[in-house]
């Protein structure tokens, strides 16, 4: 009787578009790597047929979640986030280098990227942080200790060195933000981004020149109705400037060069057309490609196993961070805007169940949850269709992937459990 209860009580909508993406990535990966000789959908020899036994592995990962006591997820989340961190450690001594990123434990069959499963642990051990009645955002101490436990993360990722997973982590901000942190640090960040942007796409006196006019035109709307201190707008002033005046200190001796060639390639900041075409050509070779395959596409597509594109291999890591681009060529705008409205509904669903929570932990960790999931989305897409820099981050449920695919599995499936559980005391 209270399996059948429980049952009632899960989110189907969110399990069906689970399911539903897991599957068009499925066949999105098969039909990026298959071969003529070799069709079978279940060779294991291949990335399709290792992708079917990740999500057979998923799967029982879902059930092994839906049958642990909800509360233990709150209880042993300080052990859990602990063994994400000696995972992360434990690379540099024991790690497998690939593609100069030491960031996979080689298990024989497969490897076992620790970065996806410290997602579940970061996010599991903020929400428990941020639950406890004792913890104030507006204390300066509780703000160190919050973003300590997404940082450490990060930094240790960010060294392997693979920066494109170790940023995911700071979505986790959003969190601390709708849990009451001051929004003006969000402003402050937004400020910072945007200095670094401006000052390396028009230069620093043409920065100064900018914040000089906002500061002008912000002290001329108020200062009839509002007694100004100079003292905060001077600090300000003198921040800004630099911060703009260190950014092509950072970009020309902190950044490496694959680095820079990525923000000329996004910028346009190159003014040689001979020199940026080669870069276009290098370092933008597979977000130009994949810009390509996703036009040729059209609004209905070439079809399944259809894409000559695809199957010319033209673009570099398909299956992987790239598999939106096998969806839009043989899918066309039809296939894609499918995708895309899923994730969407996906999304918007888990802000609801989020915000029916009775339980802190339960709100906040499905918070987490969201923020991780639509920071993958979002600049994963923006990559393959060129709006922002490269990356390399995969689409969830989608990529090709067994730690991936098994991380994002135990971050949602833990949140839809904790909400299956929300009508129940506990202990």
């Amino acid at each position: 009787m209270a399996g059948k209860t429980f049952l009632k009580r899960i989110d189907w909508l969110s399990v069906f578009i689970y399911f539903a993406l897991t599957a068009i990535g499925w066949l999105s990966i098969y039909s990026s790597t298959f071969t003529e000789s070799n069709p079978s959908l279940f060779d294991f020899s291949t990335f399709y047929g290792k992708q079917f036994f990740f999500i057979c592995v998923s799967v029982i990962a879902i059930v092994f979640v839906f049958a642990t006591e909800a509360n233990l997820f709150e209880r042993f989340s300080g052990i859990i986030y602990t063994i994400g961190i000696v995972l992360l450690l434990g690379l540099f001594p024991f790690g497998k280098t690939i593609a100069g990123a030491t960031s996979w434990y080689n298990l024989g069959f497969f490897n076992l990227q620790p970065s996806e499963i410290a997602k579940v642990a970061t996010t599991l051990a903020m929400a428990k942080y941020l639950s406890d009645i004792q913890t104030d955002l507006r204390r300066q101490k509780d703000k160190l200790y919050a973003f300590g436990i997404l940082v450490i993360p990060a930094i240790l990722i960010v060294l392997q060195p693979d920066p494109g997973s170790g940023v995911v982590f700071f979505a986790l901000t959003f969190v601390l933000f709708r849990e009451g942190l001051p929004l003006y640090y969000m402003a402050i960040g937004l400020v910072v981004l945007l200095i670094f942007v401006a000052t390396l796409k028009f230069g620093t006196i043409w920065v100064i020149i900018g914040v000089s006019i906002l500061i002008a035109l912000f002290y001329l709307t108020k200062r009839e109705r509002v007694k100004i201190s100079p003292l905060p707008i001077i600090l300000f002033f003198v921040v800004s400037v630099s911060i703009s005046f260190s950014v092509r200190f950072v970009f020309d001796s902190v950044f490496e060069q694959h680095h820079r060639d990525r923000f000329n390639l996004w910028l346009r900041l190159e003014k040689d057309p001979k020199k940026l075409e080669q870069i276009r050509k290098t370092i933008g070779y597979n977000t130009y490609q994949s810009e390509k395959a996703i036009e040729s596409g059209g609004f209905t597509g070439k079809g399944f196993l259809q894409g000559t594109r695809t199957k010319g291999d033209f673009v570099p890591e398909q299956h992987s961070d790239y598999i939106f681009t096998t969806i839009g060529e043989e899918w066309g705008f039809v296939g894609t805007a499918t995708v895309v409205l899923l994730f969407s509904i996906l999304l918007l669903r888990l802000v609801y169940i989020a915000e029916r929570q009775k339980n802190a932990f339960s709100r906040i960790y499905g918070y987490g949850v969201i923020s991780i999931l639509f920071v993958h989305y979002l600049i994963n897409i923006g990559m393959v269709i060129g709006l922002v820099p490269t990356i390399g981050i995969p689409l969830p449920f989608m990529s090709y992937g067994g730690s991936g695919l098994l991380g994002f599995t135990l971050l949602l499936f833990i949140f839809l459990k904790l909400d299956a559980n929300r009508l129940k005391e506990w202990d």
